[in-house]
C-alpha cells in the first residue's frame, strides 16, 4: 500500500468529520473534542488550526484515499506531533508510514506526543518512529468521560 502525505483540502474535511465519530476511534484516542458530533465545532477548530502559522497539517493518503490527518503543533521547543488514521486502515502500518513522512518534513527536534496509556498501537506506531516514553500524566478524556493515565513520549535530536 502506498501511503503519502499532501496539504489538506476542503474537501478532506468531511472525511476527518466522520473519521472522528467513530466511536471505537474516539474512545481508543481518549482526548479528543467534548462532542466529536458537533460539525460546528469541528469546522471551527479546523478553520483556526489551519490558519495557524507554523502547523505543519497533512492529509494522509493510502493508494490515493483519503484515510487520516498528521500534523505537527505547538511553540518552539515545544511541538508536538498527533494523527487519526481511519480504523479500518489500523494494523497495516499506515500510521507508522504517515508520521515517518511527516518528521522527515519537520526539521525541529525535539518533538513530543501524548497517548493515552492504554492506546498500545498509537504507542507502538510512535517508538517505530524513535519516540520514546519520557514521562506519565493523567488528563481527563473527554471520550471517556472519567481522567486516564496518558504517556508522554519524546524524540530527541
Amino acid at each position: 500500500m502506498q501511503v503519502s502525505l499532501r496539504p489538506i483540502h476542503d474537501s478532506d474535511l468531511p472525511v476527518f468529520f466522520r473519521l472522528t465519530n467513530d466511536p471505537e476511534s474516539v474512545r481508543m484516542a481518549a482526548f479528543t473534542a467534548k462532542d466529536p458530533t458537533d460539525r460546528d465545532a469541528f469546522d471551527a477548530h479546523w478553520k483556526r488550526i489551519r490558519a495557524l502559522p507554523g502547523v505543519r497539517n497533512r492529509t494522509v493518503l493510502a493508494d490515493g484515499d483519503v484515510v487520516g490527518s498528521a500534523a505537527v503543533y505547538g511553540d518552539p521547543g515545544e511541538r508536538e506531533v498527533t494523527y487519526w488514521i481511519d480504523r479500518a486502515y489500523w494494523g497495516k502500518g499506515i500510521a507508522t508510514a504517515a508520521l515517518r513522512d511527516l518528521l522527515a518534513e519537520e526539521p525541529e527536534r525535539p518533538l513530543h506526543a501524548r497517548v493515552a496509556a492504554d492506546n498500545a498501537g498509537s504507542r507502538r506506531v510512535l517508538e517505530k518512529c524513535g519516540f520514546r516514553v519520557t514521562g506519565h500524566d493523567r488528563g481527563f478524556a473527554n471520550a471517556r468521560g472519567e481522567e486516564i493515565d496518558e504517556l508522554l513520549l519524546t524524540l530527541e535530536a
